[in-house]
């Protein structure tokens, strides 16, 4: 029964990114100028106060424990209070695994099965000035939440700790970095605890028509794991654009890393298809 679900949501996936990447191409969409050059801004800053809702597909090859499947809804939603931004960022994995691969949301799994469900869930509050200089910053908390429905898809633990985030926005695009870390403080006795670094460094490359290159490089450390485990590097990058179909602004991204520093239950290259809604306030 495992084997049909694994390969229906591989099957799933693979189509909807096709169609989604159909829209992409630019064939049933309008000119991107009409999203505008602050759009393309906001999209670019993580803490911005656009509302929007990414659909992120990734695709795992090359882990000691078999390929992966992950999908990360990741909805943002920022409110305005005086003189400070509170942007909420949730990250939902819903994943088909072969084995239990380690990710940026689950870096201890266990178990040697194939496994769907849901992965455990990340949400994170950053707090950040209205008016800014020409850094924009912001930082706050996150929350680590075992609703993992496999041991190969979580942690099996309660973690918390700080995340927090800088840009800049030259008139070429935009360069920042993202860091977060993460301590378990409650969860099952029998899995190792999480004490985890995530840096994330990226950049955004204008190009005309609402086009884009991108690097978005998710560096992780898992300081439980032993020496030559704890860190995984990628290197890559993809490219974007942003449009509109019909009066619907939609973001899309696809990008490819190879990680040069991994442990075994890492992947070796990871490709990503991101479909995101924007909704300009």
């Amino acid at each position: 029964m495992m084997d049909v679900i694994t390969k229906f949501w591989r099957s799933a996936t693979t189509v909807t990114f096709f169609n989604f990447a159909l829209c992409f191409a630019g064939g049933l969409a309008h000119a991107a100028e009409e999203t505008g050059g602050d759009l393309r801004a906001a999209v670019q800053n993580p803490i911005s106060s656009l509302v929007s809702l990414p659909f992120k597909f990734n695709f795992d090859y090359g882990a000691q424990n078999g390929d992966g499947t992950i999908l990360n809804i990741q909805p943002v939603y920022p409110i305005t209070k005086g003189d400070w931004n509170y942007v909420s960022r949730l990250i939902l994995p819903v994943a088909s695994v072969d084995g239990a691969i380690s990710t940026p949301e689950n870096p201890n799994p266990s178990g040697l099965d194939s496994a769907s469900g849901l992965g455990d869930t990340n949400y994170s509050l950053f707090l950040s000035p209205v008016k800014y200089g020409d850094v924009i910053w912001g930082v706050g908390p996150s929350l680590m939440m075992p609703t993992a429905t496999e041991d190969q898809l979580g942690s099996g633990k309660w973690s918390a700790g700080v995340t927090g985030v800088a840009l800049t926005q030259p008139s070429w695009g935009t360069m920042g970095i993202l860091g977060r870390h993460l301590w378990s403080f409650a969860g099952d006795d029998d899995r190792s605890d999480v004490n985890q670094t995530l840096i994330e460094p990226f950049a955004n490359y204008n190009l005309d028509n609402g086009w884009f290159l991108i690097t978005d490089l998710i560096i992780t450390s898992n300081w439980e794991a032993s020496s030559g485990q704890q860190w995984t590097v990628p290197l890559g990058g993809g490219a974007g654009r942003i449009y509109k179909i019909g009066n619907q602004a939609v973001n899309n991204r696809i990008e490819f890393y190879y990680n040069v520093e991994k442990p075994d239950s890492a992947p070796d290259w990871t490709w990503a298809f991101t479909f995101q809604f924007l909704f300009p306030k």
